[in-house]
């Protein structure tokens, strides 16, 4: 009898399955998981397999002592880098504009009139915005208002820099729209124009956020409308804003350049400027398959992302010939700040996402292999090449033949192979999965916050409605018996196995819903189709019988779906793997290790 243990190194983490040998057949004794330590496929690797063995061991109840060899994966280094670039930028010159959405606005309503301070009412004539500086009670604020307006100012909105909006509308005698929390305020003109709006509770303003009924309210001509159209498109879903115009007022749309790849490969080189858009890189690169390499223009941020990831690379198989040989593009938005607002106002603007995937020339497995023999004392050696070992992995899902193909779902990658009935594989890796998924989602709702994209990409939705009530994205409601945290009342949050986590954004649960779906939809599903016509005979998805999907992401609670959807068309039986009947998605790389093994 021989104890073997195959060990998987994946981008993102490393696999072991433990398993006895004997002429009876094969005995899978424990599997284990932990982080990979390194880039993938170099001596970086050992301490994470060194950590793995020992724990697969451990929960297999087996020692160091009875191991007989260490089974590794041909780990070919890959690395996949991001960039996001802007297509266009708005800027908003010398003047002014304030939406931040404040959670508790006074009043309801839109008010037009000149800025004034709170402390020259008494010489101010026509109908004003008030604007209260810090350090205002708000008891003085109401008192000074009702005075003017009982004197016959026309008083028809304020600013305030607290949050004392309710408190202050609270003990007006007449109602006024009140927005308050403007950290900024000093810097909001004085004697200009204001419009200033608050919507009822539950609504968003109607007349700030349409570019025509701005045109209204400042009486703007066509030429003036069409440049104040981005003030428009930042205040769309707020229930607060303030417009300020001011005489020497511009607003510019400008284009920025975004940098131009080239692409190499069929014997020719072709170029695509970002700003095209992900449809027209993704064309040019399928005129050049199969890549041999990329390059972006300099002094660009493209140039500077893959030099980037194509250095790191470099330095990590010793200075081997690395390129790129797969990118993805993916078309979507970034929150972009419009300069010249006073509380951090952002439109969503145009943007590539572009993840790029380096292959190398060189392998140092050997000395991963040499590594792992000296610190565990047993042999090791290069078991197999992944994209096989995975196929011979799969296969042991329960009703699963030959021919068969597999989408490894990782984090960096998305990796396809086909074994057909002769036993040939072929195996091809693309660019993009679940980090440029994550990426997306923190880009497109403005999180500025990685943990909590992720949150968002691995768990359902809900909308807490009361402390005791949640609404799931599904509109079914739960009930709990104990009260849920105060941080979550009345927010969308995420559902995670710790409990509810707050979402900081200003969209409903369904919006959000969409943004995670459609990410997962124009990253895996886009990817999965893409490399399964590589492997596919004459590229014709109608030839694949069998499609296994493994991996990390496998585990998500919708990508399964939206690729099984994807395929359906095609007769394809496509569901989540599961590697021995228990293993679910995963381990199937370093089972299949084993397996090969004990053919030989």
């Amino acid at each position: 009898m021989n104890l073997v243990v195959g060990v998987d190194i994946g981008n993102s983490t490393t696999e072991a399955c433990v398993a006895e040998v004997g002429s009876e057949g094969v005995s899978y004794l424990g599997t284990a998981l932990t982080a990979t330590t390194g880039v993938k496929g170099t001596p970086e690797n050992a301490p994470g397999v060194l950590a793995v063995v020992r724990t697969a061991l451990g929960e297999a109840g087996r020692t160091i002592e009875e191991l007989d060899t260490v089974l590794l994966n041909e780990a070919t280094p890959v690395i996949s880098g991001l960039a996001m670039e802007t297509i266009t930028e708005t800027v908003i010159t010398e003047s002014t504009m304030i939406g931040h959405n404040p959670t508790t606005p006074g009043g309801e309503g839109l008010g037009v009139g000149t800025t004034v301070s709170i402390d020259a009412l008494d010489t101010a004539d026509g109908p004003v915005v008030c604007v209260v500086p810090v350090g205002w009670d708000f008891d003085d604020v109401a008192d000074i208002l009702n005075a003017a307006i009982s004197r016959g100012l026309d008083v028809v909105a304020a600013i305030l820099a607290g949050d004392d909006a309710v408190l202050v509308t609270n003990r007006l005698t007449r109602q006024i729209p009140v927005v308050d929390e403007v950290s900024a305020i000093q810097k909001v003109p004085l004697g200009m124009l204001a419009a200033v709006e608050v919507a009822a509770a539950g609504r968003t303003i109607r007349t700030l956020s349409n570019s025509y009924g701005i045109a209204t309210v400042f009486e703007l001509d066509p030429d003036q409308t069409r440049q104040i159209s981005p003030v428009a498109r930042a205040l769309t879903g707020n229930r607060s804003a303030v417009v300020v115009r001011t005489p020497s007022g511009d607003i510019t749309d400008r284009r920025i350049p975004v940098g131009e790849l080239e692409l190499r490969g069929a014997g020719k080189t072709l170029r695509v400027d970002l700003d095209a858009g992900a449809e027209a890189i993704m064309d040019t690169l399928a005129r050049v398959a199969p890549l041999d390499d990329a390059h972006g223009e300099p002094g660009t941020h493209v140039g500077g992302m893959l030099a980037q990831v194509r250095d790191t690379m470099a330095d990590a198989v010793g200075g081997a010939d690395v390129a790129i040989r797969d990118v993805l593009a993916v078309d979507t938005f970034v929150p972009a700040e419009v300069r010249g607002g006073l509380a951090g106002e952002v439109a969503l603007e145009n943007a590539v996402a572009l993840a790029a995937m380096v292959r190398t020339s060189g392998s140092r497995m050997r000395l991963v292999a040499d590594e792992v023999a000296r610190g565990l004392g047993v042999s090791a050696e290069i078991g197999g090449v992944e994209g096989e070992m995975a196929v011979l992995g799969a296969l042991t899902t329960p009703g699963v033949d030959r021919p068969v193909a597999i989408l490894d779902l990782g984090g960096g990658s998305t990796d396809a192979a086909l074994l057909t009935r002769d036993g040939d594989c072929t195996a091809v890796h693309v660019a993009g999965a679940g980090e440029l998924v994550t990426k997306l989602i923190d880009s497109e709702l403005a999180l500025d916050d990685r943990e909590i994209a992720e949150a968002v990409k691995r768990c359902p939705l809900a909308k807490v409605e009361s402390f005791f009530q949640v609404r799931h994205e599904d509109d079914t409601v739960q009930f709990f018996s104990e009260a849920l945290p105060p941080d979550v009342f009345a927010r969308v949050v995420a559902l995670t196995p710790d409990g509810p986590v707050p979402v900081d954004t200003r969209h409903g649960v369904h919006h959000v819903r969409k943004v995670r779906r459609e990410a997962k939809r124009r990253v895996f599903v886009v990817n999965a189709v893409r490399a399964l016509r590589q492997v596919a005979p004459g590229g014709n998805l109608r030839a694949l019988d069998f499609v296994v999907l493994l991996g990390g992401s496998a585990l998500d609670f919708e990508i399964p779906d939206l690729i099984a959807d994807a395929l359906a068309g095609y007769g394809i039986v496509c569901g989540t793997g599961n590697v021995h009947g228990r293993e679910g998605p995963r381990n199937a790389v370093a089972s299949g290790l084993v397996d090969a093994w004990t053919r030989r």
